[in-house]
């Protein structure tokens, strides 16, 4: 807008110039007009005689401004306020008419003349210096220059604080997204809205939070509910069953699968506690994320080299974070136990948990059979499971779950591309260690 303004300004400015231009030139053409005519005058009473007089005089009275000369038929100077003729400058015409001047530079100083041939072969000269309408006009130049200046730089001031202005108010809502991504879904901008199209933005998008917020609890409502129904009933048809006599192998698979359904209601209820501490920070601790990370690795060590994986772990000791020890156990643990359960032997399974600017990072990689690709938008998603993992038990539980953890703690989960493979990334926020 600012640079609108500055070029549409600059045009009435340039258009002003030229009107000013063309008018002082007109100025002088008249000037020199009239000079002719009062020569013709004197030319028409007494002829080469009465010129001669009159330019000798105007030539003791001489401004600097104008300019006379008359010669004779051989170029010989008569009378004139200079003593010869200027160089490259020929008469073009006869007598005394003043159309299509011309115009000649001469020390520095530009002169618009008219010179032509009298009867009899006489040249005359008569000129007018333009350095009054130069001088006018670089005046007028610098004026403009120094108020266009004065524009760019009020238009950039006034583009700056509306740019901030406007910045101030979407970096706000960039502030609630944040929150919102974080998991805090209850968060809204503090303060009264303005009468204006930002206000407005702010309104839909509380509106659209709180809808949100209560499709969310309804959601984690419902899940919480089956959850806690279902694993009543469950334990109590566990309990009857062993007391069964007679059929210990069909009581064993059912109550193998029962306890299955009843680990799976409890991930979906840790999964809502932590989704719904998310954002909150109440219960979390400072807590050596190298130590939980070394003692769940020596764990499963064990299991994965029993079978057949190549196994490494590089974990910088003393990171610290702010969290719950056993969420922080139970994520690396379900990423472990999943990888342990996909790769077959020979497959290498490596962690590394080192420092990442402000934050920790932690990776979990494998060569296993990985995720297929038009499932990896969803991997975090609850349920979720590739066709060929049918027969692997499990309910695709356990990414959800690490993903609720990560936001309860406040960290990033990202599945860099992999050439083979699973790879999980998790940045943890880093506890700054107090002096």
């Amino acid at each position: 807008m600012a640079l609108a303004v500055a070029i549409l300004s600059l045009s009435a400015m340039v258009l002003q110039y030229r009107l000013v231009e063309s008018r002082l030139m007109s100025a002088q053409q008249d000037l020199l007009a009239a000079d002719l005519n009062g020569l013709a005058a004197l030319y028409d009473q007494r002829r080469i005689i009465a010129l001669r007089q009159a330019i000798d005089y105007r030539a003791t009275a001489a401004t600097g401004e104008e300019m006379l000369l008359l010669l004779d038929r051989n170029g010989a100077t008569l009378a004139g306020t200079r003593p010869e003729w200027p160089a490259n400058l020929a008469p073009a015409g006869e007598g005394f008419t003043s159309e299509n001047p011309t115009t000649f530079t001469e020390g520095g100083t530009r002169w618009l003349a008219v010179a032509r041939t009298l009867p009899g072969g006489f040249p005359l000269l008569v000129a007018r210096s333009l350095q009054p309408v130069d001088d006018t006009l670089a005046a007028l130049r610098r004026g403009m220059f120094a108020l266009l200046g004065a524009l760019l730089v009020a238009g950039a001031l006034v583009g700056w604080l509306a740019a901030r202005s406007v910045m101030t108010r979407i970096n706000r809502i960039n502030t609630l997204a944040d929150r919102v991504a974080e998991g805090q879904l209850d968060a809204r901008l503090p303060g009264i809205r303005t009468a204006d199209e930002f206000g407005l933005l702010e309104t839909h998008v509380h509106a659209m939070l709180d809808r949100i917020e209560n499709l969310n609890r309804a959601t984690h409502r419902l899940s919480d509910t089956i959850a806690h129904e279902l694993r009543t009933p469950l334990n109590r048809m566990l309990q009857k069953l062993s007391r069964i006599e007679g059929q210990d192998d069909l009581t064993a698979d059912l109550k193998s699968e029962m306890r299955q359904a009843i680990r799976m209601f409890d991930s979906l209820l840790d999964i809502s506690r932590a989704e719904a501490d998310a954002g909150t920070g109440g219960g979390l601790v400072p807590v050596d994320l190298s130590a939980v990370a070394t003692e769940v690795w020596d764990l499963y060590d064990p299991l994965a080299e029993d079978k057949g994986l190549l196994t490494k772990a590089q974990i910088t000791p003393d990171l610290h974070i702010l969290g719950d020890r056993n969420l922080i156990a139970q994520v690396l643990s379900n990423l472990l136990d999943n990888a342990i359960k996909y790769c077959a032997p020979g497959d290498r399974l490596t962690l590394d948990l080192a420092p990442d600017a402000d934050r920790i990072l932690m990776r979990v990689a494998d060569t296993g059979p990985g995720l297929p690709d038009d499932l990896k938008p969803e991997a975090f998603d609850r349920f979720t499971r590739a066709e060929r993992d049918r027969s692997t038990p499990g309910h695709g539980l356990g990414l959800a779950l690490v993903r609720a953890i990560a936001a309860r703690h406040g960290a990033r989960l990202t599945l860099p591309p992999t050439t083979r493979g699973f790879t999980l990334e998790i940045r943890w926020p880093r506890l700054q260690q107090s002096d």
